[in-house]
């Protein structure tokens, strides 16, 4: 039996509340830490898998929610926003979110991310997120993903 509680998630569930939202968070046996094994275990498209990404844009954390289909270009996309995007380490992605790679939720961290949501999450009337742990998942849609984070809806890659 998977546990079902944990305190990362538990603040993910409180941030996705504050937004009006009760979506019911799926536990799995196992971690789920790619988009493709999440996308098995839901048996769904890869695509509508939301990864979270940390980076660093110069010197702040920037979170990208990415379609598990794609890969970020991070150099272009460092372009765009007028400066140096590199991955953060795994220190700096838990003092960003709160949380660890693999189970970083879109919402739920200490304090708010500059975030950036993949216009291809878009073509998915359904895509899914980590919700704070690795072994879990929420149903979202991508117009709720740009809400709930405040974010900006732009491609991730040319």
């Amino acid at each position: 039996m998977v546990n079902t509680a944990h305190p990362a998630v538990d603040r993910v569930r409180v941030a996705l509340r504050g937004h009006g939202l009760d979506p019911k968070i799926r536990w799995f046996d196992e971690a789920a830490t790619t988009a493709p094994a999440a996308a098995a275990a839901l048996g769904i498209e890869v695509g509508a898998i939301a990864n979270s990404l940390v980076f660093l844009l110069d010197d702040e954390p920037l979170l990208v929610l990415t379609s598990g289909a794609h890969r970020v270009d991070t150099e272009w996309l460092g372009e765009r926003l007028g400066g140096t995007i590199g991955r953060a380490s795994k220190d700096a992605v838990k003092a960003a979110t709160g949380q660890v790679i693999g189970g970083v939720a879109p919402v739920g961290h200490p304090s708010p991310l500059r975030t950036l949501v993949d216009v291809a999450l878009a073509e998915f009337p359904v895509v899914w997120a980590a919700a704070g742990h690795a072994h879990t998942v929420f149903p979202t849609t991508f117009d709720e993903l740009v809400r709930i984070t405040a974010g900006e809806s732009t491609a991730v890659a040319p």
